[in-house]
């Protein structure tokens, strides 16, 4: 194998174990450093009640089954609770929550955090995902996807992962329909909240981010 090129091995030297924070902003969401003010708002989005949203209603609903059924936390009894994960997720040394602004009311919605951040490798994880039921199935997941990609390509990293538990078909059906490449499962890979868990593993490539860019511009906003 050939010596990779001076300017990226240059990248693994400079980019932060920490990602450093950014806003980014698209159509139909603005991804803003996540914040302990958010908390209330988001908790609210995320703990079961009835939603109203911009005109918009959801119902009462099962937190754990829409929301935290995958993740490493949740769901929240309180929002002291809340708090706390808000807390520690922004604590972590390698890596970046931003919080889901709805652009159209400006409420947040939503958490997604660039995460295992391997800059020596250049290879960070798109996870800690999660979205209010009032925005699930909406463009709000596809966007900030796509903006995250766009901003980690952009710094010069060669590989984005995608990983999930692999029971989570929503999560699994996501990754590949924004252009991830499945990779297979890794069992016994962790245990979280007392179950085993076998996980999917996802990636994307920096060769294969102009045409997955193409392709998510189109379901965005139509265009190639």
């Amino acid at each position: 194998m050939s010596r990779l090129p001076e300017a990226v091995l240059d990248r693994c030297r400079t980019l932060p174990l920490k990602p450093a924070p950014v806003t980014l902003s698209g159509r139909f969401v603005r991804l803003e450093p996540l914040a302990l003010q958010h908390a209330p708002a988001l908790f609210a989005h995320a703990n079961g009640a009835a939603i109203e949203l911009a005109g918009r209603t959801y119902p009462a609903y099962d937190p754990d089954a829409l929301i935290w059924r995958y993740l490493f936390v949740g769901p929240f009894e309180d929002l002291a609770g809340f708090e706390r994960y808000v807390e520690q997720t922004l604590a972590g040394a390698d890596r970046l929550a931003l919080c889901v602004i709805d652009r159209p009311s400006g409420a947040p919605v939503g958490v997604v955090t660039l995460m295992s951040n391997a800059p020596a490798f250049l290879r960070i994880e798109l996870g800690g995902i999660w979205y209010s039921p009032i925005v699930q199935r909406t463009q709000a997941n596809l966007e900030s996807t796509y903006l995250l990609l766009a901003h980690c390509f952009g710094l010069g990293y060669r590989r984005v992962e995608w990983k999930c538990d692999s029971r989570n078909e929503r999560s699994r059906r996501a990754a590949l329909r924004m252009g991830f490449t499945f990779e297979g499962i890794q069992e016994y890979h962790m245990i979280v909240k007392g179950e085993s868990r076998d996980t999917a593993w996802f990636r994307m490539l920096d060769h294969e981010w102009p045409e997955v860019c193409a392709r998510l511009e189109t379901m965005l906003y139509g265009r190639c």
